[in-house]
């Protein structure tokens, strides 16, 4: 079988109008996943160290079980979580992939919100890397505009 081979780690980065405590609030607490997290329909057994959430496919039909530990914690500026690949769905495709978000206060009260994804693919499924990276970037473009929306809202109520 063919050796897993890693793809370029994908960075996306935004900054949003709300001061880094603020987006701190959301992004450590995996509970709020839903609110702002592409595809995230429920989050269960979540604690700080440990999640999973419920995704749904944008087709629609399919759910999906994701199990993650949080690996980095650095309040209030540095977040890093691993989805757990094995004995899972997603082992046929990857064997690991790690999500980091890190924070840096802006002037005038914003942040600049970074958030990349390393993932090592399996087998076939490393022949589609320009196809994942695609999807990885629209996928936290997505987290990034879902983020902006939830700390935004909270700074009118």
């Amino acid at each position: 079988m063919p050796a897993p081979v890693e793809m370029p780690t994908v960075t996306r980065t935004r900054t949003v109008p709300a001061p880094p405590e603020r987006v701190w609030s959301v992004i450590a607490n995996p509970e709020r996943l839903v609110e702002w997290w592409p595809r995230v329909r429920r989050v269960e057994e979540a604690d700080s160290a440990t999640w999973t959430t419920v995704v749904a496919s944008d087709r629609g039909g399919r759910v999906l079980r994701a199990d993650y530990t949080r690996v980095g914690f650095e309040h209030p500026r540095h977040l890093s979580w691993r989805h757990e690949v094995a004995a899972s769905p997603f082992e046929r495709v990857m064997t690991s992939s790690v999500t980091d978000i890190d924070l840096e206060a802006v002037d005038g009260g914003t942040t600049a919100v970074t958030i990349r994804e390393r993932i090592v693919l399996r087998g076939l499924s490393r022949l589609g890397g320009i196809q994942v990276r695609r999807a990885v970037r629209s996928k936290l473009d997505g987290a990034l505009e879902g983020l902006e929306r939830v700390v935004s809202d909270a700074a009118v109520r």
